[in-house]
């Protein structure tokens, strides 16, 4: 009777096993991510340059080689399109705001962000000047050294002392319009802008002539 009961669980086990191996066969497995297209320049530059339907194109603010012409927008020319493809991103999930760039960046698929960025970084940028001429030692001085009694790092540690930045990290800064970064920075220390903790914690030390200063020397690097 102990033997036969020992075969019956025996069989009962084997036949568990079997039917889980079964399933297991059975079920489908997760199809792996696609990984993401190759960035197509010539379709970002006829994206950039033309404008959608019912609204305007990227060049229309940038310029058709990304070299804005009105300091308030920015140069993306010569940007890491890492970068810029970062903040289409945020625009499009909300997490960086802007009512112009939102809807645009919405409309836009991620293979569309992709070509437009890496297409619009192949462009060489136009370098620009400082023009605050009492204010240029005190912006060399904070880029590249900071403010150190209160705990201001040197932009140029992430930057570099060019503003040429870091692919994948750090933007490039050298060259950008002046009033484009004033406003970024004191978006950055008010809160306005949250897409980057980095930068909202060494703005919040900086005061109005600081800002001015640090954006000023930094259109005149190259």
């Amino acid at each position: 009777m102990k033997s036969f009961a020992h075969f019956l669980l025996a069989a009962l086990m084997g036949a568990a096993a079997t039917a889980a191996v079964a399933d297991e066969q059975a079920t489908p497995a997760a199809p792996a991510a696609a990984a993401p297209a190759k960035p197509d320049p010539a379709r970002g530059d006829t994206l950039f340059n033309a404008a959608p339907a019912n609204s305007q194109s990227c060049a229309s603010c940038h310029n058709a080689d990304g070299n804005s012409a009105i300091a308030a927008n920015p140069k993306l020319a010569q940007q890491h399109p890492e970068y810029i493809l970062k903040q289409l991103q945020d625009f499009k999930s909300g997490k960086r705001k802007s009512a112009i760039m939102k809807p645009l960046a919405e409309a836009l698929s991620d293979q569309d962000m992709r070509d437009i960025s890496w297409f619009v970084g192949s462009k060489p940028i136009k370098t620009g000047f400082a023009k605050e001429k009492d204010l240029v030692a005190l912006g060399e001085k904070i880029y590249r050294g900071g403010i150190g009694e209160r705990q201001i790092p040197a932009c140029a540690g992430c930057h570099s002392p060019n503003g040429a930045g870091i692919p994948s990290q750090y933007p490039r800064l050298g060259g950008q319009h002046a009033d484009y970064t004033i406003a970024q920075l004191v978006a950055f220390r008010d809160g306005v802008r949250l897409n980057s903790p980095q930068m909202n914690g060494v703005a919040a030390r900086l005061n109005d002539r600081e800002i001015k200063a640090v954006s000023d020397y930094i259109a005149g690097l190259r």
